[in-house]
């Protein structure tokens, strides 16, 4: 609430805000209306105070001092205030989930070292995400949680009760556009009474709620700045990061000291970690490890400073770094860096697609998966295809759908891939993917990749084979009997012979007993056959059917119909 930093005891929390230069918190959410707040209100001490460390009403001086002038008891009138149970009775006392949101290193440079409007548009879009991203969370994951064990849970009925802080800078002093949301764990259950927010609800779908934060900051920043976004490879086989295309990598590099010390520091923990267990540290394990090499290496804040002051040091660091030409020029090359990134990739989510891609990816990456999974590869996917472009509503979940119809079968409590539908020869639809999954020398993220190609290669072979397959062939014309030429017997004869070939393929393809490559050849020539035809029939209505060259007469009757009045002698045969 003070910018990261302690703040000594007894001095006032507007008095340490103003120090360390962050502006005060603001009240969110739609839980507010129950307890008396109203949004975008600044979030006081006291009321941090009684919410947020001591589970009571943010307005329990007012209600506990009128209580008592009613005539009520000191202990009574303190009850009253509690929302729900007791802290004191509580074993777990969390009563705030800390949710931070910050956008990619590419949007800081921009916010930091561009000029002040398109720092406020940056801003605006940074908070339109946050927004977003807290409204899915409390009208879709939010649950509470009552009885022996939570064992009782219902969705919240009024919303959540949130107090946002807003953050300038990284303990190393470099621009980091972020924003701490306490999340209060106190909501009213569906019969009116207060109980704890399930933690795990929201825990749970905490990629899922960044993922459509980052989609739509990506969205609000191209369409109010016009630009694109192109994928970054931070660390070599592992899932890219979406940045604004155009913007110099240098500058990512420029703000992320604080970055460096940790990895610097990773070694050696890792090190420790192997001497201790007698082997490397897994992905989980070395998570902590990550996270153990950030608490090891963090800095104290760096000296309060305003944010103008912050924004020309931050612009005279950056010219020292990369050049004042890079600096000035930034969000021109940006935006001129868009047009070239939306000439090449799509306008639009083929949802086909994107379901097996997300399927494969969340499969390769996790093996049994749940919903929340392949909601936050979905929301990834439409970033990677649109670039920044407005989805439609209700796209992602529209793919996840059509995952789940199509290419999931489910495994206990959770779901598994099951890509029959493209494989319908083996009996688990995976055989051909099995081993892309299992290479050893690639990453987990590459081989999600490998699989994932080769199943949307499999659905644009298939519908290049339907294509060709229900290409429409002219009409015969039916001839009354005694009128047909012999090149149009041949000509018919080859039509009834094309057509009974598609018919077969047709047949084959339906019994799905053909394999995709053999019909695509077949259809190939097919089709081939098909236009040489038209061609005989175009250059035949054109030109009028062919003639054979006459074969040469002998020359006695040459030479009596050329001196008709002659008269020969018929020779006896020998």
């Amino acid at each position: 609430m003070a910018g990261d930093g302690w703040r000594p005891a007894g001095k006032p929390l507007h008095a340490a805000q103003e120090e360390v230069g962050v502006p005060p918190g603001r009240w969110m959410g739609r839980g507010l209306a129950a307890l008396g707040l109203v949004t975008d209100d600044i979030v006081t001490e006291r009321q941090a105070e009684l919410l947020l460390g001591e589970g009571r009403h943010p307005d329990a001086d007012r209600i506990e001092r009128e209580l008592q002038e009613a005539g009520k008891d000191p202990a009574a009138a303190r009850r009253a205030t509690v929302l729900g149970r007791p802290i004191e009775h509580i074993a777990s006392p969390l009563l705030a989930l800390d949710l931070v949101f910050r956008p990619p290193p590419t949007a800081h440079a921009a916010w930091a070292l561009a000029d002040d409007e398109t720092r406020r548009v940056l801003e605006l879009c940074h908070q339109i995400a946050r927004n977003k991203s807290l409204t899915w969370t409390e009208e879709s994951v939010a649950q509470v949680r009552w009885g022996s064990g939570g064992r009782h849970r219902a969705p919240i009925r009024d919303g959540l009760v949130i107090a946002a802080f807003r953050h300038y800078e990284s303990r190393t002093g470099q621009p980091l556009l972020h924003d701490h949301a306490l999340v209060s764990i106190k909501v009213r259950r569906p019969d009116g009474q207060w109980g704890n927010l399930s933690a795990d609800s929201i825990f749970d779908h905490v990629v899922a709620a960044g993922t459509l934060y980052t989609l739509t900051f990506m969205e609000e920043v191209s369409e109010r700045l016009g630009v694109a976004w192109e994928p970054r490879e931070v660390t070599p086989g592992k899932r890219p990061v979406m940045e604004i295309a155009g913007i110099d990598h240098r500058l990512i590099d420029w703000q992320s000291t604080r970055r460096q010390q940790i990895l610097d520091a990773l070694p050696g923990i890792v090190a420790q970690y192997e001497n201790r267990h007698g082997h490397a540290p897994g992905e989980r394990a070395a998570y902590a490890l990550a996270r153990q090499a950030a608490d090891d290496t963090r800095p104290p804040k760096p000296p309060a400073s305003s944010l103008s002051e912050l924004r020309a040091r931050w612009r005279a660091s950056a010219i020292r770094a990369v050049g004042t030409d890079v600096v000035d020029q930034l969000m021109e090359r940006a935006r001129a860096a868009a047009a070239a990134v939306r000439d090449r990739v799509q306008s639009a989510v083929d949802v086909a697609l994107a379901a097996v891609d997300t399927v494969a990816v969340v499969y390769v990456m996790r093996g049994a998966f749940q919903h929340r999974h392949l909601l936050a590869e979905a929301r990834r996917h439409i970033g990677y295809v649109l670039r920044g472009r407005r989805h439609e509503p209700g796209l992602d979940e529209q793919i996840v759908q059509a995952a789940i119809d199509g290419y999931t079968s489910p495994v206990r409590r959770a779901l598994t891939a099951d890509f029959r539908s493209l494989y319908p020869h083996e009996p688990d639809g995976q055989a051909e993917v099995r081993p892309l999954t299992q290479r050893p020398t690639a990453s987990r993220y590459e081989r999600a990749r490998l699989a994932s190609d080769a199943l949307t290669a499999r659905i644009r072979a298939a519908r290049r084979s339907r294509r060709l397959a229900t290409r429409s062939l002219p009409h015969a014309v039916s001839l009354a009997a005694g009128t047909v030429s012999p090149q149009q017997d041949r000509q018919a004869r080859g039509e009834a012979r094309v057509a009974r070939m598609i018919a077969k393929a047709r047949h084959e393809r339906q019994q799905q007993t053909t394999d995709i490559a053999t019909a695509d050849s077949t259809l190939r020539f097919i089709e081939a056959a098909a236009k040489l035809r038209d061609g005989v029939k175009e250059r035949t209505v054109a030109y009028g059917p062919p003639t054979r060259p006459a074969s040469p007469k002998p020359a006695q009757q040459s030479t009596s119909q050329s001196a008709p009045d002659q008269r020969t002698t018929p020779r006896r045969p020998a």
